[in-house]
């Protein structure tokens, strides 16, 4: 397995991918707007975050979306690990438990000092991975979203 940033040049394989995550979860985009979405993220002095491909032999099997922000309460930089995705045929062989190594990694040299992430309550596998790999649920907080609208 290896973790490689992607570029413009890689976004036909993340729409193929993001697209494949999206149908699992049941979110509802066009491809536009996934372009949209990501093309911030694809270039090399990103200041948003970022997109690494999983690759195995050469194929990209998956992909990770790493968003920056910053949290006083935390003491500085955090991210959020928005999308992390292993396509079906690859999973239970720990690309994702070594994804979350790597991805700690890359986020501790960008100076990052916590990393977030939401799961389905009801995706127990996921939930148990996050678990073992040290991310632990805040249940004093609940997450609560509202969408902004130009």
């Amino acid at each position: 397995m290896e973790l490689v940033r992607a570029t413009q040049n890689d976004l036909q394989d993340l729409l193929n991918l993001v697209r494949a995550y999206h149908a699992f979860e049941n979110i509802e985009r066009s491809d536009e707007e996934r372009t949209q979405a990501l093309l911030p993220l694809l270039s090399d002095n990103a200041r948003e975050g970022g997109v690494w491909l999983v690759h195995e032999s050469g194929q990209a099997i998956g992909y990770i979306a790493l968003c920056f922000g910053y949290s006083i309460e935390l003491g500085g930089r955090d991210a959020f690990i928005d999308e992390l995705f292993v396509a079906e045929s690859h999973r239970g062989h720990g690309i994702g438990s070594a994804v979350l190594d790597a991805i700690k990694e890359i986020a501790r040299e960008s100076g990052i000092r916590a990393l977030h992430l939401e799961v389905a309550r009801n995706n127990a596998r996921a939930r148990s991975i996050y678990a073992t790999k040290g991310f632990e649920s805040r249940d004093k907080y609940h997450l609560m979203t509202r969408m902004l609208r130009g």
